[in-house]
């Protein structure tokens, strides 16, 4: 399984010939309240002929409606399914709607959605195939899901927030750690890096470094790869 970071958390996920884009957000600018940090790494229109979408909640960093409506009927969008309803104004060709602890299969792969604790109707994704099972977890608190989650599945990959902004919230340094405690990936890769407030007040100090510090301080030795934009990494 090789995972490429597109940009924020927009990742592409390619397993056993199958290629997965999570939570896509092409814009530029940000807006009033953050700015983007570096843009995508590729436009919307180089990655229309992936084979799944899935989006974890509404928000306008994780979904881009005029990606969404561009992607053809073979191209399945999945979404939590509380926010169905929400998405399919949208006029998204293939919108398919996943419960917490739902499994559907996509060609080689299947995806589980799982809970999250952010807003309204939010979600997390497992994505599995033969061999690795990859942990997306879209904007979340820590929840005692998680440890579900690492009971149930042999985590190859999880990839989760590192940081915390006033607005939105998303898991902080201390909850990341104990996300990585009870989920035993072999790999975290950090995402939701790719925004930042415009104010100062809305920043905090976590930090990506920091996060690793507690790991270590903690005795955990799950593996952490930061990429940037555009880089990868291979996950077995």
């Amino acid at each position: 399984m090789n995972i490429t970071l597109i940009g924020h958390s927009t990742l592409l996920i390619e397993s056993g010939g199958s290629r997965i884009l999570t939570d896509p957000w092409f814009g530029r600018w940000g807006n009033p309240v953050y700015r983007r940090l570096a843009p995508p790494i590729l436009e919307g229109s180089a990655l229309l002929d992936v084979n799944l979408v899935v989006v974890s909640h509404d928000h306008w960093d994780h979904q881009d409606p005029a990606y969404l409506r561009r992607l053809g009927p073979q191209t399945p969008v999945v979404v939590p399914s509380l926010l169905r309803p929400l998405f399919s104004v949208q006029r998204i060709a293939t919108l398919v709607g996943l419960r917490p602890w739902e499994t559907r299969a996509f060609g080689p792969v299947e995806v589980t959605a799982v809970p999250a604790i952010h807003s309204l109707g939010c979600a997390g994704y497992v994505i599995k195939d033969k061999s690795t099972a990859v942990y997306f977890s879209g904007d979340t608190y820590y929840g005692s899901f998680m440890e579900e989650i690492g009971r149930q599945y042999n985590l190859s990959a999880a990839l989760i927030p590192v940081t915390t902004y006033r607005i939105p919230m998303t898991i902080n340094m201390t909850g990341a750690v104990r996300a990585t405690q009870v989920l035993h990936p072999k790999v975290v890769i950090p995402v939701h890096l790719g925004i930042i407030p415009r104010s100062p007040l809305l920043r905090t100090r976590d930090t990506v470094q920091g996060y690793c510090q507690k790991l270590a301080e903690a005795g955990v030795k799950t593996e952490v790869i930061l990429l940037k934009e555009g880089e990868s990494a291979s996950i077995s």
